[in-house]
């Protein structure tokens, strides 16, 4: 952490990330860090809960907050996301809107924007995958938005091959509040070691089982234990909430637990750079979308009321 001395000259802002499903936002924050601290797939609304990726500059700390995708709510878990969606906006210092230029203005983003009124707090945004369309079709779309809600500042990206993410970042050092760091010079995220890797085990399941399996699937790290000679042993459940679920995730002969066991682990020996020995367990909890316990292992508030 910064010193009392250094106090003085420092700045720290937290900038959200809000948006519709699948607009970007994690690939978005893993390319700000520098490395994967979100987890990302094809699949929509894989974030559940709000991830910090923190960024150190000379004197300024960013602290980008990856927010869920905001969606029409349709059950309990939805709910619970999407409050931690506008919550993560509410208490930032800066939100900026991401929106996928393939998509252009839709009833979801019309929404969001009518949301984005409320915020009190500079509003920027964010046109992602500028790669896939044409320079006209992208003016056309930022005037039409700016036109809807004030924006402070738009930028046009591509987050996925690193286009304009430096401007953007940029800007942000440029425009938050001064005062100390929340987080160490070194630190990339808030997540904890157990989080992280079941974060990346869920990844892997979706990507792997992701026309089978419904959303509603998860995965916890069960114990995470840094074993004597420096590897780490990791047990996880995932917890699935039919039976007829269950024999997709395993596979014939346990070949697609073992897959997913295996890419999670390569990416959890990679990120930790120590040998990696993972264990994991698949439990049928058919009301696990219910269970408030569940909502605190994944960071989320329990929405109480009818589903």
């Amino acid at each position: 952490m910064n010193t009392p001395e250094q106090l003085s000259d420092t700045s720290c802002g937290f900038i959200a990330l809000v948006g519709a499903p699948n607009a970007g936002k994690s690939t978005l924050l893993n390319s700000l860090v520098g490395t994967k601290v979100s987890i990302v797939t094809h699949k929509a609304q894989t974030t559940r809960s709000q991830v910090r990726g923190v960024v150190t500059l000379d004197k300024a700390q960013l602290v980008f907050i990856d927010t869920p995708g905001i969606f029409a709510p349709k059950r309990r878990l939805d709910r619970a996301m999407v409050d931690s969606a506008w919550g993560g906006a509410g208490d930032a210092d800066i939100v900026a809107l991401i929106v996928d230029v393939d998509r252009g203005v839709t009833p979801e983003l019309e929404k969001l924007l009518e949301g984005l009124e409320n915020v009190n707090h500079p509003r920027i945004l964010i046109l992602n995958k500028i790669d896939t369309v044409k320079n006209e079709e992208l003016l056309a779309l930022s005037e039409s938005i700016n036109a809807k809600l004030r924006f402070e500042a738009t930028f046009m990206i591509s987050a996925l091959k690193g286009y304009g993410v430096q401007d953007f970042m940029d800007w942000c050092v440029k425009h938050i509040p001064p005062g100390p760091w929340h987080f160490p010079e070194d630190h990339l995220t808030d997540l904890t070691m157990a989080i992280t890797a079941a974060e990346i085990t869920r990844e892997k399941l979706f990507l792997r089982v992701h026309d089978e399996i419904p959303y509603n699937s998860t995965v916890e790290t069960e114990s995470f234990k840094i074993q004597k000679d420096g590897s780490y042993k990791i047990d996880q459940v995932i917890y699935l909430s039919r039976e007829s679920h269950k024999k997709i995730v395993l596979g014939a002969g346990g070949q697609t637990i073992k897959a997913i066991g295996a890419e999670s682990r390569k990416e959890l020996m990679a990120m930790y750079e120590v040998p990696i020995h993972l264990f994991l367990f698949v439990k049928v909890r058919e009301k696990w979308g219910d269970d408030p316990e569940r909502y605190r292992e994944m960071g989320l508030e329990y929405p109480h009321g009818k589903n």
